[in-house]
């Protein structure tokens, strides 16, 4: 069985960071129907949802000198449950819906109690991630030179 980004370790905060990596990765539909079998309280805006540019860089071969590639736009949102939790969330993308159910997914996830009932709503996104990339890696895979075995034609 494959590793789950929703699989928890001793540190929490690693755990909180990879259920909000994917719930930046997922749909809005994912993320709204993960909402609906939770039956979420009724939330209030903190910072309500916005758009911005933030630059994104990069690094010559992956470990280089660091460049910047050019600016993204990012949307983010914060709210608060009526219980005083609050939730965050950032993704690529100007979907703002997306951005507010993320944040409250966050919120609802850092309750212990509530934490695995939001786990299994999210598993359904966390299966889609995990096909995606196999997808992603066996294209990349593909068109992989290895241009140490290519043979040199010297004539």
């Amino acid at each position: 069985m494959a590793t789950s980004p929703l699989h928890q370790g001793p540190d929490e905060s690693a755990a909180r960071r990879a259920v909000m990596a994917l719930c930046a990765d997922a749909s809005r539909d994912d993320l709204d129907a993960a909402l609906q079998t939770l039956a979420a309280p009724p939330i209030e805006d903190l910072r309500p949802p916005e758009t911005g540019l933030v630059m994104a860089t990069g690094r010559i071969g992956g470990d280089g000198r660091p460049f910047n590639l050019g600016e993204v736009s990012v949307t983010r949102a914060a709210i608060r449950l009526p219980d005083g939790a609050t939730g965050f969330a950032y993704h690529l993308g100007r979907d703002r819906m997306k951005a507010r159910l993320a944040a409250t997914l966050d919120a609802l996830w850092q309750d212990p109690s509530r934490r695995a009932r939001v786990e299994d709503a999210l598993r359904s996104a966390a299966e889609k991630a995990e096909a995606a990339r196999h997808r992603a890696a066996r294209r990349t895979a593909a068109t992989r030179v290895d241009f140490l075995t290519l043979a040199r034609g010297e004539d």
